[in-house]
C-alpha cells in the first residue's frame, strides 16, 4: 500500500489488489484511501472508534465519487466519528429516510389497500394519495410535518372544496397509521392535531332552464362535453359517468348497469338510457375498457376513466363567459354564470322531474339510486322492484324537457345573430 496523493491519475493507475492512502499534500485526509480488488477502484475510510480500527466504504470511483468529493465525504465522516457517531449507522438512517419517501410508501400501502378495499373505495384512495397529495411525493415520510399537512389541506379545500380536502386528509391519516404499524421510523402521525376542513352546508342550487341550456350549448364534442351531457340526461354521479365501462352497457336494451362496486350505496343500479343518451356514447373502441378517458397515466397503473375534471370545468366556465360577452357586448361588464357544480345537474334533474314533469318520488329515487324515503327501511327490504319502465318514461320526459329548453335558447340566439349579421353586411332589414 502506497502513501500518495489521491488524484484521478493515481486512481486510474491502480492495479488489482493495490491500494493508496492519501498523503504528501496539504489537503490529505488521514485514513482516506482507495483500493482496487478486481474491477472499479473504491474509496474507503479507515478510522478508530471505541478502541477498534474500522473501515467504511465511501463508494466506487466514478459518478458521483471523484477524488475531491470522496475526500470531502471522508472529512465529514471523520467529523461524525469525533462526535461519537457511527458513520455506518448514519448512512443507514439516511438511506432509510431517502428510501421511505411519500411516493414509495404510498405505492406499498396501495398494494395492501387493493386487497382489502372495495374497488370504488380503492380507486378514491389511489386518487387522493397519488393525485391530490402529489406535492408531498418526494418528501421522506419521517420528515412530513403537521405544517406540511395543514398547508396542503388548506390548498385542497380552496381549490377542490372542503369535502375533497376532508377525504384526502382521512386517506393520508390511514396511510400514516399503516406505515407506523409496519415499523417505519415515523415519530407520529402528522395528520393528528391538524384541523378538519369545515363541513360545507348542503347545497340547494337548482339550475334554471336558461342556465341548463347555456351549459349544454357551451359544451364541446369531446369526452368532457359528452360526460356532462350524460350527467344532465341521466342524473347520475360524476365518477359513475366518468368511469363508465363498455361492459356495463347493453346496447340492445339501451340499459346501463352500474355495478355495486362503483355506486355510492354499493348497490347495483340498472338505468335505462334514452335515445339522446345513447347517441352520446362514442363508437366502440376495441381493447378499451372505459368509454371515456385516455387509460392509465403511468405504466403499471390500474385502468381508469376520465380525469382532469377541474381543468375541464374551468375551461367550460371560460367558454360560457366568452359566449356571454359575445352575445351581450364586449364593452359591457358581463357577469359569469352564477357558481355551479356538476352535482347541481343531478339535483336539477330530480327537481324538474318532481315539480314539473309529475314523476313520482319513488321513481325519482330509483333513477338516482337513492336508498331513502320510499326505498329505505322495511319498505326497502321487501320492495325489490326495478321500475325499469317507469324510469325510462321519466328519463324520456326529462330528455324531452332538456331538448326543448336547448332549442328555445338556440332560437333566441339565432334571432339575435340575424340582425347583427345584416347590420355588419350592410343589408337593410
Amino acid at each position: 500500500m502506497a502513501n500518495l496523493g489521491i488524484t484521478v491519475r493515481t486512481v486510474q493507475s491502480l492495479g488489482p489488489g493495490e491500494a493508496i492512502w492519501d498523503a504528501d499534500h496539504k489537503e490529505a485526509v488521514r485514513g482516506f484511501g482507495v483500493r482496487r480488488q478486481r474491477g472499479t477502484p473504491v474509496y474507503i475510510l479507515k478510522f478508530r472508534a471505541s478502541g477498534r480500527q474500522r473501515f467504511f466504504t465511501i463508494g466506487p470511483h466514478g459518478s458521483p465519487w471523484t477524488p475531491e468529493k470522496a475526500r470531502k465525504e471522508a472529512k465529514r465522516l471523520l467529523g461524525l466519528v469525533a462526535q461519537g457517531k457511527d458513520p455506518a449507522a448514519e448512512r443507514e438512517l439516511l438511506t432509510l429516510r431517502t428510501a421511505d419517501t411519500f411516493r414509495k410508501v404510498a405505492g406499498e400501502y396501495l398494494k395492501t389497500a387493493k386487497q382489502k378495499q372495495r374497488p370504488r373505495t380503492y380507486s378514491e384512495i389511489e386518487r387522493y394519495l397519488l393525485g391530490v397529495w402529489k406535492p408531498l411525493h418526494p418528501i421522506p415520510m419521517s420528515q412530513i410535518s403537521r405544517r406540511h399537512v395543514a398547508a396542503r389541506v388548506g390548498d385542497i379545500a380552496t381549490k377542490n372544496g372542503a369535502v375533497t380536502a376532508a377525504r384526502a386528509r382521512s386517506a393520508l391519516s390511514a396511510m400514516f397509521n399503516w406505515a407506523i404499524r409496519e415499523g417505519l421510523e415515523i415519530p407520529a402521525n402528522p395528520v393528528l392535531g391538524t384541523n378538519r376542513p369545515a363541513a360545507p352546508r348542503s347545497r340547494e342550487r337548482v339550475l334554471t332552464d336558461a342556465e341548463l341550456a347555456e351549459i349544454w350549448t357551451g359544451l364541446e364534442d369531446d369526452d368532457y362535453g359528452r360526460i356532462v351531457k350524460l350527467l344532465i340526461l341521466t342524473g347520475q354521479r360524476r365518477d359513475e359517468v366518468g368511469g363508465m365501462r363498455w361492459a356495463e352497457i347493453d346496447c340492445s336494451r339501451c340499459l346501463w348497469t352500474i355495478p355495486g362496486s362503483r355506486t355510492k350505496n354499493h348497490r347495483e343500479h340498472p338505468l335505462p338510457l334514452t335515445e339522446a343518451a345513447m347517441t352520446l356514447l362514442p363508437a366502440l373502441s376495441i381493447g378499451r375498457e372505459h368509454i371515456f378517458g385516455d387509460g392509465p397515466r403511468r405504466k403499471g397503473d390500474q385502468p381508469r376513466g376520465f380525469s382532469g375534471w377541474s381543468k375541464s370545468k374551468a375551461a367550460l366556465d371560460e367558454r360560457l363567459l366568452a359566449k356571454r360577452k359575445d352575445r351581450d357586448g364586449a364593452g359591457e361588464t358581463i357577469a359569469p354564470l352564477p357558481e355551479w357544480w356538476l352535482h347541481d345537474l343531478r339535483r336539477t334533474a330530480a327537481t324538474v322531474m318532481a315539480d314539473r314533469l309529475g314523476v313520482l318520488p319513488h321513481i325519482i329515487e330509483a333513477v338516482l339510486n337513492h336508498v331513502s324515503g320510499h326505498r329505505a327501511g322495511v319498505a326497502g327490504v321487501y320492495n325489490h322492484a326495478r321500475y325499469e319502465a317507469e324510469m325510462r318514461a321519466a328519463l324520456t320526459a326529462w330528455a324531452s324537457h332538456v331538448d326543448r329548453v336547448v332549442r328555445d335558447i338556440e332560437a333566441v340566439d339565432a334571432n339575435r345573430e340575424g340582425p347583427a349579421r345584416e347590420a355588419s353586411s350592410g343589408i337593410d332589414p
